[in-house]
């Protein structure tokens, strides 16, 4: 896999400046970049690394003086990581997944699968599935009963997704991810002391102990275009009806998303976040890493969670909160200042309590 400065800048729309003739065969960092590699010098201070390495090629930002640099060529992007988006699938040689239909797979008769899918060893295809064309479908991965996957869809091996799911076009899930698991989803024949202290915001009553009955998912997982779910992550199926994701929604490893949960459109969920069923998550939607939703509320659209932010009741659309309980993050850091300070504070107080005592006339 080789590409000349021209054809790269040409196929990411960026401008190319000095010899554009100049094959690469990768991309690598600054420091560690051979002769036949594009350097990533996408900011300044990265920029100082050149000299350690041997590139003669290099993408900058949109303003960089790239001869100053001593590059023989670069590719100049006034967004130079969002280019790296377009670069890296140039350049990315893939899993090695093999072509065609694998011996040692399981393919059920009536399977219906595209043209040019790809199914690796030890995978497994359900009954009644419907696989679109392009599709690979990579080794121990378990695709169930009833299921259709869209076109262009990247199963990595050891993922497994359940009977039932409807998934959309170019879908992604990573090694051991699973899609339609049934949810967390039990029940105790009198209310329990769960439900007691959620109602009286502690006091659990009468305390009694009872078995816990489990109720089955009838629902499914419905899943948009161009979605993407990361390793050892897990989606519940719904109870009654479908767990939903919207297209272009982006899923870290080891997130949890909860039964009959809805995500919108183009929200990432970092990794272990954790949704509890029942909850709607906006379109356009950042949960940084380890960010927990309660059940049954409602997260706006474009809303930003930092990272550990636990939300136990629901946020208008397009605000940025943090901390235990949620709050808006300007009250959270407020907050977090002023509880660095108690300490100061508290020193100051017993000071004074012993001013005023010595000052205060015997009695």
């Amino acid at each position: 896999m080789q590409y000349t400065i021209a054809e790269i800048a040409s196929a990411l729309g960026l401008e190319a400046v000095g010899d554009d003739t100049l094959m690469v065969t990768g991309v690598a960092e600054p420091s560690d970049a051979r002769a036949d590699q594009l350097a990533m010098a996408m900011k300044p201070e990265y920029a100082e690394g050149l000299s350690q390495g041997r590139a003669r090629a290099a993408m900058l930002w949109g303003e960089a003086d790239w001869q100053a640099l001593g590059l023989e060529a670069a590719i100049l992007a006034p967004r130079p990581r969002f280019a790296l988006s377009a670069l890296s699938g140039m350049m990315d040689p893939g899993q090695g997944y093999s072509a065609g239909i694998h011996p040692m797979s399981v393919v059920d008769p009536s399977a219906k699968l595209g043209e040019n899918v790809a199914v690796g060893p030890f995978a497994v295809i359900g009954a009644d599935v419907e696989i679109g064309d392009g599709s690979v479908i990579g080794p121990q991965v378990h695709v169930g009963w009833g299921t259709t996957i869209g076109a262009g869809a990247l199963l990595h091996a050891g993922a497994k997704i359940g009977a039932r799911c409807t998934i959309g076009d170019r879908f992604i899930a990573h090694f051991n991810a699973v899609v339609g698991n049934d949810g967390f989803s039990f029940v105790t024949p009198e209310a329990s002391g769960v439900e007691k202290a959620r109602e009286s915001l502690g006091d659990q009553g009468e305390v009694k102990g009872q078995p816990w009955a489990r109720i089955a998912s009838l629902g499914g997982v419905t899943i948009g275009d161009d979605v993407e779910v990361g390793a050892c992550a897990a989606i519940d199926r719904g109870t009654v009806r479908d767990t939903r994701i919207g297209d272009g929604t982006k899923i870290d490893n080891q997130v949890q998303v909860g039964h009959n949960t809805v995500v919108g459109r183009h929200t990432l969920l970092c990794g272990q976040v954790g949704i509890a069923g029942s909850a709607t998550i906006g379109d356009f939607v950042v949960l940084a890493g380890q960010v927990g939703i309660s059940d049954n509320i409602c997260v706006g659209d474009n809303v930003i969670c930092g990272g550990a932010t636990v939300v136990l009741s629901s946020i208008p659309a397009g605000r940025v909160m943090l901390g235990y309980p949620a709050t808006k993050m300007d009250q959270t850091l407020e907050s977090y200042k002023a509880l660095r300070r108690l300490p100061r504070l508290a020193r100051e107080v017993a000071e004074l309590r012993k001013s005023v005592s010595k000052d205060a006339p015997n009695g």
